[in-house]
């Protein structure tokens, strides 16, 4: 394609790109998504819905997300966290959702969604998102594709990572790090779910699709994130583990801590936390 030449992007609301959310939300049991038609009025704040343009652009918008996020948390695990804790959480929960909204259609149908971050909203109370689904992009080129799905999550997070820098009190690398391990997770889990869905169609041979949609889907995220494609600054990294019964399983170390341990005196580091060491990742599995 000549540099500078428009992408086409197909029709608003396009039917193709509404299946896929609607196949993502089959799919994918931690995923909580209202989808909007064209006509139908936008969430708004009276009812404790706010986009991701005003979590960008409005302090109280940020505020009231981050008041619904602490309060989520100290219902779970008997108290608050501290704020930076609550705000690098809450980022996380949006960040991985935005990845999965946009990476989704991509590794289901190649097709790339045009998320702008005024058509995502969040529920302050609950985490439950809202999504006005719009045109996507596809292109020929499986390279041409990939960077088109990379700059599709930058430019939708850039301005939400600014508004959290100071909540959560990371710089540049460390929000950054953050969208490289939750586009890494996202295709991750989505193999996941597409194996376990694949395993019980399959019966017999259940264990073996459920394991080629997760080499497909790992496969897919270190060709997405390979390293060097900045602002994203790292790869996906993905290495296999082996237990004692022979299995192989898939790991890696996330660039960015989430911070889950730090939520309650009951947590413990993620499997693929910084701080979770190889040995304790075997235990564990």
């Amino acid at each position: 394609m000549v540099p500078g030449t428009p992408l086409p992007v197909a029709p608003c609301a396009s039917s193709a790109l509404v299946a896929d959310y609607r196949r993502l939300r089959e799919l994918c049991p931690v995923l909580e998504l209202r989808l909007l038609d064209a006509a139908e009025p936008a969430p708004g704040a009276a009812d404790d819905w706010r986009s991701g343009a005003e979590l960008a652009t409005d302090e109280r918008a940020l505020a009231a997300v981050l008041a619904g996020a602490e309060a989520r948390i100290a219902d779970e695990h008997g108290r608050a966290p501290r704020p930076h804790v609550t705000a690098s959480r809450l980022l996380h929960h949006y960040v991985w959702s935005a990845c999965l909204l946009i990476a989704g259609p991509w590794h289901l149908a190649r097709r790339v969604p045009v998320v702008d971050p005024a058509d995502l909203w969040l529920h302050a109370p609950t985490g439950a998102l809202a999504l006005r689904p719009r045109g996507y992009v596809t292109l020929p080129g499986d390279d041409e594709l990939r960077a088109e799905l990379r700059a599709a999550v930058v430019a939708h997070l850039g301005p939400v990572l600014a508004a959290f820098a100071g909540p959560t009190r990371r710089r540049d690398r460390a929000l950054w790090g953050m969208v490289t391990d939750d586009l890494a997770s996202a295709l991750w889990y989505l193999g996941r779910m597409l194996g376990e869905e694949g395993a019980i169609a399959a019966a017999g041979e259940g264990g073996a699709v459920a394991v080629a949609e997760e080499y497909a889907a790992v496969a897919a995220a270190e060709a997405v994130l390979p390293g060097g494609t900045l602002p994203l600054p790292g790869g996906a990294d993905f290495r296999r583990l082996h237990t004692p019964d022979g299995r192989a399983h898939h790991t890696r170390t996330r660039l960015a801590c989430c911070l889950y341990y730090a939520v309650g005196p009951a947590a413990t580091a993620c499997l693929t936390c910084p701080r979770t060491s190889d040995e304790e990742r075997l235990r564990r599995l």
